[in-house]
């Protein structure tokens, strides 16, 4: 049986207009959504109906950005440092908590808030709470900036100076459809916590207009290849399914729950990194080293070697399975877009041990393993390429016209998922196999150029060299997304 969620009187009035506290209250309020807050593009698994998700598994109790994936309009990341723990805390109780959002209400739009709220915490910010529990993650505990540089091959000259500065206690996540909306939540909140929190930094993201809603800003689409949980919802042929454990603590599959406190249960680690893309450069780079095979031409060629390095074409099909040519049609079927698992594919005439999607999913490459699993929820940010960006194939200086993807994942061990990914087969020129190369598309050389393997079908030994990062890390921070219960009853008292 699914938890009550509690209510006070004080906060009754907020609620109301914010969000439904549970499905009880959802029920007697009038509806506040016509439309979603959320996208949903065709090749994109669906989030399945509130009646579709297990008893066994709390979501009324789970916050809403962990189990939603890559699914937001608009969302607004709000870094900021705890100033007055007392005061904190008491805002956190009687403001902030009555307004987070859990995972059943975003299931249907009936039910959706005007802005949808979550909240998690830095190491740092825990033990300013005055919690200091053995969380059973090291990499939670001394932070993404303690070894990013030497592990991930960071350049510390990149990062936000935010992220190095320590100062981050925590993050505030609010979604939306509109701006406004998310402007509004925003300045609720900051009169809220007064002087007992002060913003750090913030990061505005929004999925991508018209056609290209879905795809990341060197236009592939995203979101795609997302685990299945077990008993959130039914999984789709080829979509790999988890232990729920994997990605919330204290569940089945949580292999540290032993050592974690109680309070924990049902929350998630959550890893962030801001990861600026160079578009106009990667483009070229493209139309420069095009890919023949037959009668290809070089427009085609090059739009071959993108898929080849992605593993996926433009529309999101898969070359495992549309190797030569996109094919949009398949592309947009969850039934079939996902559909492979390398398992036929012990070398690189179909999809290159290289190519970003095998490097970070290598499926049947591993025996489908149980573990190294993460929910990924991030979004683009910045600004489209400009025309004066376009004409000179290089990305501007002007720091308004930054792009990238908020990048986020969810997982119940930060070591066995985001880190464990980035550090031993993104950045692993030896994986899957001996002289594969980096990923070509997230991995980093510190700067410097590298060769990937298998691009050219034809010839899969000959090495095709990637000449600068085409996402650079701007930095990042780790930390705890809370069940909404823990942050009633244990964080905010």
């Amino acid at each position: 049986m699914k938890a009550t969620t509690f209510l006070s009187l004080t906060s009754l009035a907020s609620a109301a207009l914010a969000w439904p506290w549970d499905n009880l209250i959802a029920r007697n309020v009038a509806p506040r959504r016509k439309s979603s807050l959320l996208i949903n593009p065709d090749p994109q698994p669906d989030l399945p109906t509130v009646q579709a998700v297990a008893a066994t598994l709390p979501t009324d109790d789970i916050q809403g950005d962990i189990l939603i994936g890559m699914k937001k309009k608009r969302e607004l990341f709000w870094f900021f440092k705890i100033e007055d723990a007392a005061a904190f805390k008491t805002s956190l109780h009687n403001d902030i908590v009555p307004l987070v959002t859990n995972t059943d209400s975003l299931l249907q739009v009936s039910t959706q808030p005007v802005t949808a709220v979550n909240i998690a915490f830095s190491h740092p910010g825990l033990v300013t709470l005055g919690h200091s529990d053995d969380m059973v993650d090291s990499d939670f505990q001394n932070g993404q900036f303690s070894d990013a540089p030497a592990r991930f091959h960071d350049r510390a000259d990149d990062w936000v100076p935010a992220f190095k500065s320590g100062d981050i206690h925590g993050v505030i996540l609010l979604a939306s459809d509109t701006q406004s909306n998310i402007d509004t939540q925003l300045a609720a909140l900051k009169t809220s916590l007064g002087t007992s929190a002060s913003e750090v930094y913030s990061l505005q993201g929004a999925a991508r207009p018209g056609a290209h809603q879905g795809h990341e800003h060197f236009d592939y689409m995203d979101g795609i290849s997302q685990p299945h949980v077990d008993g959130f919802g039914t999984a789709l042929p080829g979509q790999k399914t988890i232990q729920p454990g994997q990605v919330l603590l204290g569940e089945d599959g949580d292999f540290a729950a032993a050592g974690r406190p109680t309070w924990a249960k049902d929350g998630s680690f959550l890893a962030f990194r801001q990861l600026k893309q160079f578009v106009p450069e990667f483009n070229k780079f493209l139309i420069d080293n095009p890919t023949i095979v037959g009668s290809m031409t070089p427009e085609e060629g090059s739009a071959f070697t993108g898929a080849r390095m992605v593993g996926r074409w433009k529309s999101g099909a898969p070359i495992a399975l549309a190797p030569l040519a996109d094919d949009p049609t398949l592309a947009a079927d969850p039934s079939q877009n996902n559909k492979f698992d390398f398992s036929e594919q012990d070398d690189f005439v179909r999809c290159p041990f290289s190519a970003h999607i095998r490097k970070t999913n290598p499926r049947s490459d591993l025996g489908n393993s149980p573990f190294n699993n993460i929910i990924r929820a991030g979004i683009p940010y910045g600004p489209e390429v400009s025309d004066d960006e376009a004409a000179a194939n290089a990305t501007s200086t002007d720091a308004s016209l930054e792009r990238g993807l908020a990048f986020v994942s969810y997982q119940s061990q930060i070591s066995g998922g985001f880190a464990f990914i980035q550090q031993n087969w993104v950045n692993n020129d030896n994986f899957f196999q001996s002289g594969t190369g980096l990923d070509p598309i997230i991995g980093t050389n510190g700067g410097s150029t590298f060769d990937i393997a298998g691009v050219d079908p034809n010839n899969p030994s000959q090495k095709l060299t990637i000449i600068q990062d085409f996402v650079l890390s701007r930095g990042g921070e780790y930390f705890f997304s809370p069940s909404i219960s823990a942050l009633r009853d244990v964080l905010s008292v």
